[in-house]
């Protein structure tokens, strides 16, 4: 004869704390995209691409650069920050089709 197991509120609280759990750890940290669509840059992959400090990007961003805010965060979509400044007649100083991304050591101060 097969034993019948009639879970009880804790199970059933364990069982909804864990799924949650796994959830969250499975998150991933960078922001969401799909095939096909422009990568979102952080802000201090947009001020070494400008050679700019993290104060003068604030700036920008309060004269109108383009910006999305995603759980807290800060992202640019590189094509939007181009197109404004060209609009307001800024040259960007690396051009626009290299490189595509910079990466800067975690030790290297951006001056």
């Amino acid at each position: 004869m097969d034993t019948l197991f009639i879970p009880n509120e804790g199970d059933f609280r364990r069982w909804i704390k864990d799924a949650v759990k796994d959830c969250l750890e499975n998150i991933p940290s960078q922001p969401m995209q799909t095939e096909g669509e422009e990568p979102l840059l952080t802000r201090k992959e947009i001020a070494g691409m400008f050679r700019i400090s993290l104060v003068t990007l604030h700036d920008w961003m309060k004269r109108g650069l383009p910006c999305h805010k995603q759980r807290g965060r800060v992202y640019f979509l590189r094509s939007e920050v181009l197109a404004y400044l060209k609009q307001k007649g800024h040259r960007p100083i690396i051009e626009p089709d290299y490189p595509k991304y910079i990466t800067v050591p975690a030790d290297h101060k951006l001056s």
